[in-house]
């Protein structure tokens, strides 16, 4: 197991440095930098240095923000800076990159949490109905349910919920104050509960349909027509013998998920003003505050890589069918 833990690492570690190579050459590749826009703010809004000009000003800013140096300097300095676990200064605010982070990454966590809890809930008990009333009527509503949920996106489902809410006056939506749950419960529940609901049903749908495809080959299964001979009840099969096989394999989906879900809540950040990484991923990458976006590239691909070897490792507990070597 240890070697085993050791070899994941490794190649994670692998997977990051490729991630954030590629995200160190994307916001080079793109049009434009930091220092460019401020320089002709500064112009056009009258607070340009006197008999300074414009092509000595960007000079000036470009070398006080390091975007002088060649290509492979900027990128040994990077590399450094990920060495020591400095991830740089934002050249918006002045301020440490992971001090940044550390603000916006609990609300992208609590945004991520509970579309995950409403997906689960929305997958286990119609994942487990549509299989065990296989082909009946209500089976097919309920797959019904779950393609019109995989179609429709996760924004689109979040602004028919927010027309609904405003129309009947269900919530009150703070999305001026976008407060979290450790500061106003009540106030921070209403507001991240339809984005949670919106992401929660598209993932939970994924999620139910796996269920219901690893349920019915479960109940297919030798051991489980023999419980159901020994007079055992339909419930105890289904939840004691049945489930927890056909759970196996679903919990690969559910680690993808939830990685997806923490990772991939930039328009749902930005619809509900939420400052989460999403927003300031969106904003960062307007203002090509490069080092904000390389740490939060940094930060999400960690963090999508710890969950799937989070997930791996469970995988080897639950299921006595796998080694560590991979053979059956």
């Amino acid at each position: 197991m240890t070697n085993y833990v050791i070899r994941r690492v490794l190649l994670n570690v692998a997977v990051i440095w490729l991630v954030m190579t590629f995200v160190f050459a994307t916001v080079r590749i793109l049009p434009g930098d930091y220092a460019a826009a401020q320089v002709s703010e500064r112009y056009f809004g009258g607070g340009a240095a006197a008999g300074e000009s414009p092509e000595e000003a960007l000079e000036k800013a470009r070398e006080r923000l390091g975007l002088n140096d060649s290509i492979p300097v900027q990128y040994a300095k990077y590399v450094q800076s990920l060495v020591t676990d400095d991830l740089g200064t934002s050249f918006a605010t002045g301020r440490s990159v992971v001090a940044e982070i550390r603000h916006a990454l609990p609300y992208t966590i609590q945004l991520g949490t509970m579309s995950m809890i409403v997906g689960v809930l929305v997958a286990l008990p119609v994942g487990i109905i549509s299989a065990i009333r296989q082909d009946s009527l209500l089976d097919g509503v309920l797959r019904l349910f779950a393609i019109g949920a995989l179609a429709a996106p996760s924004f689109w489902t979040a602004t028919i919920g927010t027309l609904v809410v405003l129309e009947y006056g269900i919530l009150e939506l703070n999305i001026v104050g976008s407060p979290g749950i450790w500061e106003d419960p009540w106030p921070s529940f209403q507001l991240f509960i339809i984005p949670a609901v919106a992401g929660g049903v598209s993932s939970g749908a994924l999620v139910m349909r796996m269920l219901r495809s690893q349920l019915l080959d479960v109940l297919r299964q030798d051991y489980v027509r023999t419980a159901q001979a020994k007079g055992l009840r339909a419930r105890t099969v289904i939840l004691r013998h049945a489930l927890r096989n056909a759970l196996i394999p679903v919990l690969t989906v559910l680690g993808f998920v939830f990685a997806t879900l923490v990772s991939g809540s930039v328009i749902l950040e930005a619809m509900f003003n939420i400052p989460g990484m999403g927003q300031m991923m969106i904003v960062s990458l307007r203002s090509r505050d490069v080092p904000v976006v390389q740490g939060l590239a940094l930060v999400l691909a960690t963090g999508v890589v710890v969950v799937n070897l989070l997930v791996d490792l469970v995988y080897l507990q639950v299921d006595p069918r796998i080694s560590v070597g991979g053979v059956e």
